[in-house]
């Protein structure tokens, strides 16, 4: 096992969920004290690393999304990948971050980005003010092989409330479930077909007319294709089970919403998924998600999405169109996290970054991602310095199916190297 593999394991038993990854922040500041790097920390807990006049600065987040068991992570290997029991990973990013220590424990003179909370907004790489050094900024969050990322999707999280009251209800009282779907990254698994759990259980409950809603409980992350959800309803119809919906009756008879109806058609009507594709660069060019929804004990409904797009026109269109779509539901609509696309850009830098892959993989090629890398975020706070983005293969991010394939892990480490010989 090599000691990449060997840091990364020693990550997944630190906890670092995403605005709970004080104790890896921590220990990442040691660790890069003990081997003679100067370090600061700012306000949000980004962490800047440094060690004479670097060149090439490497950037990473060090925060995960916390999936199933999570942070308890439990790693094993199966043909060739590692995998978590019940819970997400982390090799997003965290295998970047290993690779980092490793480089740390050679005493390479670089610079190396750690930023805090990337995966609930980039709020870490928003507040980059370090006095960076170097030229040139490989970005290590990419997560396919062989493939010199360029350029990545802008976006913006785009919340809604709306007060509702309750009444009294009709009919018997049923649980409608559906849960254990595969979940994903609702950037780069947004075109995999992969069914959310809120649209199938909103497309059940309309199609048997159900109008009577107690509660609705539903995904997990802004970030992830919703998985799971679950809702309370009174119908003076019986419901059953069909597909992947699991309806369970209750003896219950609860008050429903006044205007349940109405956050039915919406969940039925919302176009989650891809709404335009960039045939240019083989990727999604527009996406929303719908994310989570929730009612509390006050009538209160919370809706959160999140939308991507490749230029700055078009997500500012998305956004636009979705919170048109809530008022038209009764909902008072906030954006928030927003953040801008990385314009895809040829340079002498990733023109290099690409020749070292191919020596390594035996091809390579240029792309962007339907994803938010930080790169976006940070070219516009040094103009000056030239981007590129690479990393290992990661399948199913942000899900409890994630997994790292190892030899991956291995060459792009070779690759690493070989820039960090050539810039």
């Amino acid at each position: 096992m090599s000691k990449v593999i060997k840091y990364f394991k020693t990550i997944t038993q630190i906890p670092h969920c995403s605005k709970e990854a004080n104790k890896l922040c921590d220990f990442l500041v040691n660790f890069a004290q003990e081997r003679g790097y100067e370090v600061e920390v700012d306000e949000v807990k980004n962490i800047y690393i440094r060690k004479g006049a670097p060149v090439l600065c490497l950037q990473a987040h060090y925060d995960m999304v916390c999936m199933g068991k999570a942070p308890n992570i439990e790693t094993y290997e199966e043909e060739g990948w590692m995998k978590a029991k019940d819970s997400s990973l982390g090799a997003d990013n965290g295998m970047a971050i290993a690779m980092m220590m490793q480089l740390m424990d050679e005493g390479r003179v670089l610079e190396f980005l750690l930023t805090s909370d990337e995966e609930i907004g980039l709020i870490g790489a928003n507040a980059v003010a370090f006095d960076l050094k170097a030229a040139y900024m490989l970005n290590l969050d990419s997560e396919d092989e062989a493939e010199v990322y360029i350029g990545c999707a802008g976006g913006a999280d785009i919340t809604a409330f709306r007060q509702d009251s309750y009444t009294e209800g009709k009919g018997d009282c049923y649980e409608v479930t559906v849960k254990g779907l595969a979940g994903g990254h609702s950037g780069v698994d947004i075109d995999k077909n992969i069914p959310s759990a809120i649209k199938v259980l909103g497309r059940y409950l309309a199609e048997k007319g159900v109008t009577q809603l107690a509660g609705i409980y539903a995904g997990e992350r802004r970030n992830s294709i919703p998985a799971n959800a679950v809702a309370i309803v009174r119908s003076e119809s019986m419901l059953e089970n069909e597909g992947e919906v699991t309806v369970r009756k209750l003896r219950e008879s609860p008050r429903v919403l006044g205007e349940g109806d109405k956050l039915i058609a919406f969940i039925d009507a919302f176009r989650h998924g891809v709404r335009k594709e960039n045939r240019e660069l083989g990727i999604p060019d527009v996406s929303i998600n719908l994310a989570i929804i929730n009612t509390d004990e006050q009538g209160g409904v919370t809706i959160e999405t999140s939308a991507r797009a490749m230029d700055a026109d078009a997500l500012e269109a998305l956004t636009e169109e979705t919170v048109s779509f809530f008022e038209k539901y009764g909902f008072e609509s906030k954006v928030e996290d927003k953040y801008p696309a990385w314009k895809p850009d040829v340079t002498d830098f990733t023109k290099l970054v690409d020749k070292k892959m191919k020596e390594v993989f035996g091809k390579s090629r240029l792309m962007a991602i339907h994803a938010g890398l930080e790169c976006g975020v940070i070219a516009e706070k040094y103009p000056k310095m030239k981007f590129a983005s690479i990393g290992p293969t990661i399948r199913f991010p942000h899900s409890t199916r994630e997994r790292v394939k190892l030899d991956s892990v291995e060459k792009t480490f070779v690759v690493l190297d070989k820039i960090i010989q050539s810039v």
